[in-house]
């Protein structure tokens, strides 16, 4: 539960153990930047800040950061206050949630108030400490919470918005900004709304938040983080996840890059440097020649980056793109480059969304751009001013060098294709299913290709497939994935049918990853027949329902998720698979395992569907199956389900062509 900024190497090499050997473990990664409210407990001083929530020991002066991965309930917290005689920090979440922290880490979560449905503004504007209690300003009145018991004690229906509470010895007041102060006898029964009188006008509360002395204390120590909770795209490339905040209510135009143990945040003051606005970038991609080389595309143009500095700007002026035909000729603000890809050579792919003359474009080594505009490319029917596709978005390149993008916008969901080698394009704006039923789509979302080079996309009424049949065909058929019921019946449900996808991803062993608007993720097994899990935030660990973005660490087998509350990931059971398995790059962790240790052993380094047996040193089979990726797994025991005995295990394996041996061993202590 307990981060701390104060490590050893030993701590360190720990910790780099641990992130391979977690299978299943949940991280959540808050931006810690924006400091609101500070809450002193003797040594302790609670810190709220972006919405996430940490403590700084001033003893030892350690930093203990906490969040839904490691402690607490919810995401997204609006106001803290401690109770000393409870010894309890009250947190109020973004949606009424209520935790009550201990100095020992425990939680106790009030979720009476969160789930009561009510017709009156339930938000929660203040927390007033009394004693045993808080008193909490809601949009309708106050609650009295026993922060000791951990139950709601009494609710003040007042009919009216309050601001803050406060009591002196005989009264207790609700200041309400638009109501004025309203006061009753704390003899009285205040659950009587009759007993609550006007005595005056609203009296604005003083107190500053946050403390500027306590500021000062917590500004000295910082656990880190991004700069923003937006991930609205996110790429993971050359051992780093690269991220962008996204194309959605201006948002700051930030380049975010985790390389697993801290965050480099791009240069961001290029508004001042380029004299127009820097908001929402949601594309980004890195030149394969130099991984130091960055470009990242929204709404204010293209940029380029060299070692997190801002080199250049490209936009109307100096560049083929054309700002948006629905504004003004001469604003840099709507320059909208949606969609960026490198090729093999080094050629950057641009989409210019909403220009009247211009879609696609390609940027050279040298910087010299070519126009590649189609007609297919925009609206029809004709729009006044002619247009192109809105939010040309998503682009991948294939196995072949194809190009492939969306367009995410209702009045043309489409997906397109560009063959970069013959200029020619060929774009999907009808979609018929298998059985020649039209899929009515709304939206396209996002696409992907995958491991056997089919072509998925996402819609807001669920996944589509074109198969490499038929493309190689040139057909337009989309397969609906029909999952049989199997209860006798020879009927069968399409894949997600009606789930509205955001993202998705395919992960080493060939399974997919979807990202859902409002209905946390799906991971489908390689065949696609298979629901393996439905992560949401009240199964799991999840922070949120509404995935923007997927990334997965092909090497550790970790999934991000990109959502509106911000990042978290999940360790799967699935990595990259080997070109070959050898005694060299095939190991197995925890090894030894311990008699304290009851977790997933997990044998990394395999090829794709690898034949896996675990046997004992005298020939006893306990274990067998096939690799997920690069990955297997096994729990340490036999196939009665009993834990094996203290002794070396060796793993055998056997490739797809039948190439077989011993690539590791593992000893097991008991």
């Amino acid at each position: 539960m307990r981060k701390t900024i104060i490590f050893t190497l030993t701590a360190l090499l720990f910790y780099a153990f641990n992130a391979y050997s977690q299978i299943g473990k949940w991280s959540a990664y808050p931006a810690y930047r924006n400091i609101t409210e500070i809450e002193k407990a003797e040594n302790t001083l609670y810190v709220l800040a972006s919405g996430g929530l940490y403590a700084y020991n001033k003893a030892d002066q350690s930093v203990q950061t906490f969040d839904k991965t490691n402690a607490l309930s919810d995401t997204q917290i609006n106001h803290i206050a401690w109770c000393k005689a409870a010894k309890r920090l009250v947190i109020v979440y973004q949606n009424q949630n209520i935790d009550l922290l201990r100095t020992d880490g425990e939680v106790t979560n009030v979720s009476d108030y969160y789930r009561k449905n009510m017709m009156e503004d339930k938000t929660i504007y203040n927390i007033t400490i009394d004693g045993i209690y808080a008193y909490l300003s809601t949009g309708f009145g106050i609650i009295k919470l026993n922060v000791r018991n951990a139950e709601i004690s009494e609710t003040y229906q007042l009919g009216f918005q309050v601001n803050y509470t406060h009591k002196d010895n005989t009264y207790i007041y609700a200041e309400s900004a638009s109501k004025g102060k309203y006061a009753a006898k704390i003899n009285t029964n205040l659950i009587d709304k009759s007993n609550w009188k006007r005595v005056g006008e609203y009296t604005p509360n003083t107190e500053i938040k946050p403390n500027p002395d306590l500021k000062k204390e917590v500004e000295k120590v910082h656990p880190g983080g991004p700069k923003h909770n937006y991930f609205g795209y996110m790429l993971y490339k050359n051992n780093l996840l690269y991220t962008v905040c996204g194309l959605n209510e201006s948002r700051p135009a930030c380049i975010q890059v985790w390389n697993g143990t801290d965050w480099n945040i791009y240069q961001d003051d290029v508004a001042s440097l380029t004299g127009h606005s820097f908001l929402n970038f949601s594309t980004l991609d890195i030149d394969p020649t130099d991984v130091n080389h960055v470009f990242a595309g929204g709404q204010t143009g293209l940029y380029e980056f060299k070692n997190g500095a801002f080199v250049k700007e490209y936009n109307y002026d100096n560049s083929l793109f054309k700002q948006a035909a629905t504004v003004r000729k001469t604003t840099k603000d709507y320059t909208l480059v949606t969609g960026i890809k490198f090729d093999l050579k080094g050629n950057l792919w641009c989409l210019n969304s909403i220009s009247p003359s211009t879609s696609l474009l390609q940027m050279d080594k040298t910087g010299q751009f070519t126009s590649h505009h189609k007609p297919e490319l925009m609206v029809v029917p004709t729009m006044n001013p002619n247009r192109s596709w809105e939010y040309m978005t998503g682009m991948i390149l294939d196995r072949h060098n194809n190009l492939w993008f969306v367009n995410n916008f209702y009045r043309t969901p489409a997906l397109a294709f560009y063959q970069p080698s013959t200029d020619i394009l060929k774009t999907y704006t009808s979609f018929h299913n298998q059985d020649g039923t039209h899929v009515e789509v709304g939206y396209v979302r996002c696409v992907a290709e995958d491991l056997q080079g089919n072509i998925w996309i996402g819609t807001n009424v669920g996944p589509l497939v074109l198969t490499t049949r038929e493309i190689e065909t040139n057909g337009n058929v989309f397969q609906q994935i029909k999952i049989p019921r199997n209860d006798g019946t020879n009927y069968a449900d399409y894949l997600l049918e009606g789930v509205d996808i955001m993202c998705m991803a395919i992960d080493g062993a060939g399974r997919k990853w979807f990202g859902t608007n409002g209905n946390g993720v799906y991971l489908i097994s390689e065949d696609n027949l298979t629901q393996l899990h439905h992560f949401t935030v009240e199964n799991s660990k999840l922070i949120s329902n509404y995935i923007e973005s997927i990334a997965i660490n092909g090497s550790s087998g970790e999934v991000f998720f990109g959502t509106n509350k911000g990042l978290c990931s999940y360790i799967s059971n699935a990595s990259d698979a080997s070109d070959e398995m050898t005694n060299d790059n095939v190991w197995a962790y925890p090894n030894p395992v311990r008699p304290d240790y009851t977790g997933l052993i997990t044998v990394k380094g395999l090829t794709l569907n690898a034949d896996v047996k675990i046997v004992s040193t005298n020939g006893t089979l306990v274990a067998e199956g096939k690799s997920n990726g690069g990955l297997f797994t096994w729990n340490g025991k036999d196939a009665q389900g009993k834990r094996v005995a203290s002794g070396i295990y060796l793993v055998q394996t056997a490739t797809s062509n039948g190439n077989k041996g011993t690539v590791c061993k593992i000893a097991i202590v008991n």
